[in-house]
C-alpha cells in the first residue's frame, strides 16, 4: 500500500460496528470509527465524499440485498465491508449461506472501488461471546482467503488484544466505546497506507478491579437491559435496524457534523 495515499471518497457498509454504535454523539445520533476516517480522510483532501449505508442488526443476506448494490454504483476510492458476525451471533446459523454471501459481496464490490477494506471484527472478553467464537473465527478464516484471493485490505481488529478489554465496549458489551472505535479507525487510516497518528494497539492502564457486589450488580443490569431484549430479537427474528434508513445514504462531500 502507497505510504500517503490519497483517496477522494469512501464508502462504509454493514451493520452496528459500522453505523457507530455506541459513539453517541452530544444530540443522540452515532459517530463512529467510519465518520471519524471520513473526517480525517476529508480534512486532507478537498471535496472529500462519503457515504454510511450501515444499519444496526443487518444480517450477511440483508447487507447484500440492501447496501452492495448501492455501494457498487458508487465507484469509490475506498470501500468498507463489514458483516456476517450478526448471523454468527443467532441461536442456529448456516455458516456456509454466510460465507456463500460473504463471497457474493466481495465479488460485487472489487471491480468497483479502488480498494475494498474487510474486518476481522473485534471481540470482547467474556463468557457471552465466548460460545460464539467458533463461529466468528471461521467467519474470520474465510475473510482472510477472501482477501487475498481479490486483493483486500484486512484490518485484523481481533487479534489486538486491547481491542478484547472490557473497557472499550459499552455497557451493552456488544458495542464499541468512543474510544474503541477511535482506534479502530486508526488502524484502517494505518491499513490505507496512511502515516501513523497513534499506536492502536497500546494497552489501557492497569485497571483496578471493582468489588464482586459492584460486579454483580453491573451483571444484572446488563442482563435485565440489553441482555434480555437482544434474546428476544434473536428467538423472534427482529432486528433493531428494522426499518431504519441508512446513516448516510448518498456519496456526498463530507462536512463534519457540530458537536456542540
Amino acid at each position: 500500500m502507497e505510504i500517503n495515499a490519497t483517496y477522494n471518497s469512501l464508502v462504509a457498509v454493514g451493520d452496528s460496528f459500522t453505523e457507530g454504535m455506541s459513539d453517541l454523539r452530544p444530540d443522540g445520533s452515532y459517530r463512529g470509527w467510519a465518520d471519524v476516517l471520513a473526517s480525517r480522510l476529508a480534512a486532507r483532501t478537498p471535496g472529500f465524499r462519503y457515504a454510511n449505508l450501515a444499519v444496526r442488526g443487518k444480517l450477511i443476506g440483508q447487507i447484500v440485498e440492501e447496501q452492495v448494490a448501492p455501494a457498487a454504483g458508487m465507484k469509490a476510492d475506498v470501500v468498507t465491508l463489514v458483516g456476517g458476525l450478526n448471523d454468527t451471533l443467532r441461536p442456529k446459523v448456516d455458516m456456509g449461506r454466510v460465507k456463500g454471501l460473504l463471497t457474493e459481496a466481495v465479488e460485487r464490490l472489487t471491480p468497483s472501488c479502488g480498494q475494498l477494506v474487510l474486518m476481522r471484527s473485534p471481540g470482547r472478553n467474556g463468557p457471552v461471546l465466548d460460545r460464539f467464537r467458533p463461529r466468528m473465527e471461521e467467519l474470520f478464516a474465510h475473510i482472510d482467503e477472501l482477501a487475498a484471493r481479490h486483493g483486500a485490505l484486512v484490518v485484523d481488529l481481533y487479534g489486538a488484544p486491547v481491542l478484547a478489554d472490557p473497557r472499550l465496549w459499552d455497557v451493552d458489551r456488544l458495542h464499541l466505546t468512543a474510544d474503541g472505535h477511535r482506534r479502530v479507525a486508526e488502524a484502517v487510516w494505518q491499513a490505507l497506507g496512511l502515516a501513523p497518528e497513534q499506536d492502536w494497539r497500546t494497552p489501557l492502564p492497569d485497571a483496578v478491579r471493582a468489588r464482586w457486589v459492584t460486579r454483580r450488580a453491573a451483571d444484572a443490569r446488563f442482563a435485565k437491559e440489553h441482555l434480555g431484549p437482544w434474546i428476544g430479537r434473536r428467538l423472534t427474528g427482529r432486528s433493531s435496524g428494522d426499518g431504519r434508513p441508512p446513516k448516510r445514504p448518498e456519496l456526498l462531500p463530507y462536512e463534519a457534523p457540530s458537536e456542540v
